[in-house]
Formats: structure tokens, sequence, C-alpha cells
């Protein structure tokens, strides 16, 4: 398992969690995440996966270990859109430049881009509530996009959309990555997706969470919608079901 090392966007060290009531959430895990890598933890409902992320962007404070990252250059794409609904596409899209100071001439420029690069351009007066949750995740990925973070967390952004439309936010978000150079860490529950949009994936155990297996997905960028019906897709998505049901014991 590749542990933290110099250049790393983000580098877990040892990182334990025991919440309050005792429940311990978290034990001993370890890893890197360097720009140009896009790495995948997969595992049980419950194991942590979600909770590595708030330590991560310091919403929570782990109770063991440390993480190295620069909090005020971090990109987090959290499972609900999270816009304001009071809010026009534009205005949610430079809500974070915004809450950093910066003016609103250039902060008009950084989301016109970032729209622009997420495809919701012509939409930039539009309000949540006339958007599609695919649009919405969009709008959602292009706040976050106009700083130019070097690393993107995402916490299972695509769950509650149908399949076709994950999909293609799959590859949206495959290209940006190929596009922007950033460092990308994905929690999802989906094997599939996983192995499509990763340099690797990680695995953890249930409760609490280790990582207990780790796959380096061969696959070189960009990558084509047809890859999900290659057989070595097929075979690799396979070696990580078995790891994960493993990991339900």
């Amino acid at each position: 398992m590749q542990d933290s090392g110099g250049g790393a966007a983000l580098a877990f060290n040892d990182i334990g969690m025991t919440f309050p009531d005792g429940t311990v959430a978290i034990d001993r895990v370890s890893f890197s995440v360097t720009r140009g890598e896009f790495i995948t933890v997969v595992g049980p409902s419950g194991c942590g996966k979600s909770t590595l992320l708030k330590i991560a962007s310091g919403l929570l404070d782990a109770t063991q270990g440390s993480v190295d990252i620069d909090r005020e250059r971090i990109g987090y794409v959290f499972q609900d859109p999270t816009l304001m609904p009071w809010r026009t596409v534009r205005a949610n899209v430079e809500l974070l430049a915004e809450l950093h100071g910066i003016g609103r001439q250039q902060r008009r420029e950084l989301a016109a881009r970032a729209i622009d690069l997420v495809g919701l351009s012509g939409f930039e007066n539009h309000y949540p509530k006339s958007l599609s949750g695919g649009m919405r995740m969009r709008c959602s990925l292009a706040r976050t996009l106009t700083l130019s973070p070097p690393i993107l967390m995402f916490d299972e952004p695509f769950g509650a959309v149908d399949e076709i439309t994950r999909e293609h936010l799959n590859e949206e978000t495959l290209r940006l990555f190929q596009q922007e150079g950033f460092a990308g860490l994905f929690i999802t529950h989906s094997i599939s997706e996983a192995v499509f949009m990763s340099t690797r994936v990680l695995v953890m155990s249930a409760r609490p969470g280790r990582i207990v297996a780790e796959y380096d997905v061969p696959f070189s960028y960009p990558r084509s919608p047809d890859l999900r019906f290659d057989p070595e897709f097929a075979r690799l998505s396979g070696e990580i079901s078995t790891s994960l049901r493993a990991a339900h014991v």
C-alpha cells in the first residue's frame, strides 16, 4: 500500500477515529494522493469512507495520526449539490471566490471559465429549481473548480442520479481531471464507477475501517465509455467485488 510521500496533495498518516460514544470508525489508515492520481475508496456502509473526507477537510479532527493537506485550497463535492436556491447558477458558482474575498470582476471571470468547463454555458441565469439533477451536480462541480484546487474530494456525488446520467458525469469528471490535472479522491459504492474513474482503487473493511486491499487500474486516459464492456474491466471489477464481499465480514 502506498504510504504518504513528498509532493502529495493529500496524505493520511496512521489515521484513527474514535467518536465520543466509543465507536471506533477508522483504524490506522495511511495513504497519499498526488496530482495526476485519481484514487477511489470503496467499502461497506459505515466503514468510515466519508469520515476520511471530513477529516481531510477539517470538518472532523482525527483522534490518531495526522493529515498533510493545504485546507485553503481543497475542492469538496458533496453527495448533494448543496446549491443555494435563491442564487443563480453564476452566483452559486461564484460563491467560493466571493468567500475568499476575490473581487467581483475576477470572480465573474473565474466562474465563467468553470461554467464553460462543465458544459453549463447558457444557463448562467437559471436557478437550481429549473435544472436537472445532473445539471445541479455540474453546477456544484463548477463551484469547486473556480479556485483551481490541487485536490478534489468527491463524497458519492453521483449516487442520486440515474445510471446514464451517472455515466455521463463520470466521463465529464475524467475529462476535467485530465484537463485540470488535480488529484482526485473519490468515494463510491459502485465498483464499476470506481474502476472506470480511477488510477487506484482502495478497499476498506467493515468498521473499524482499514485499508485491506489495493488495486492498480491499468487503463490509460482518456477512457472510452466502451471500456465498461472490456473483459479486463470485468475481471478487475470481479476481483474488487470479491475483496469487498470479504470486507463485509
